[in-house]
């Protein structure tokens, strides 16, 4: 099966969720001489389709791909489906997170509710199904801890006391929106394998 993506976190991260041996799970990090897949979708939803069809029509094989969004009340859910490039194209996790950080500099503390959600989305000859994981947080004013990546190190977990980027990866696969996402497709894919 293939993996629409070729961010290497992302993929060390889903093989560890799906426990799934390198070879079990490749990505388009194994395809290099194939075009990149432009997300033009208005929602997760869509995005995570578009890219799930497209590897699936340029390598022949049941593809699953993510997409992931970083939903602030206080921004009326931005950065939302442009949370990879919310500080413009090419834009690192530390453009998105510093910009994420200047738009939120007058919220209080009681308005910087957040959710992540990520939508994984299956292809496998013509079946396509999607299915979604959420996590809901708080966004700090500063970074904390160093694992994770994006905007884990102000994304900040109540209950746990602690930001997704100062969790093991066990930790943050047990609670994360991706975890969840990937878990219950697991579970469909146990029930109906491809």
């Amino acid at each position: 099966m293939v993996l629409a993506t070729r961010n290497a976190d992302k993929v060390a991260e889903i093989r560890r969720i799906l426990r799934l041996p390198a070879g079990g799970l490749v990505s388009l990090l194994d395809y290099p001489e194939l075009p990149e897949i432009d997300e033009t979708g208005l929602t997760l939803e869509d995005n995570a389709l578009i890219k799930a069809r497209e590897a699936h029509r340029q390598t022949g094989l049941p593809c699953l791909a993510d997409d992931t969004g970083l939903e602030v009340d206080a921004l009326k859910g931005a950065p939302g489906v442009f949370s990879s490039r919310f500080a413009g194209p090419g834009a690192t996790y530390a453009d998105n997170t510093a910009k994420l950080l200047r738009a939120m500099e007058a919220v209080q503390e009681k308005n910087r509710r957040a959710r992540f959600r990520c939508v994984v989305a299956l292809k496998a000859g013509k079946r396509e199904e999607w299915v979604e994981g959420n996590l809901e947080g708080v966004i700090l004013r500063e970074a904390r801890g160093d694992g994770g990546f994006g905007y884990d190190p102000v994304f900040f977990i109540p209950q746990a006391g602690k930001t997704l980027a100062e969790m093991t990866l066990e930790e943050k696969n047990a609670v994360s929106h991706r975890g969840a996402a990937f878990r219950r497709m697991a579970e469909r894919l146990a029930e109906r394998p491809v």
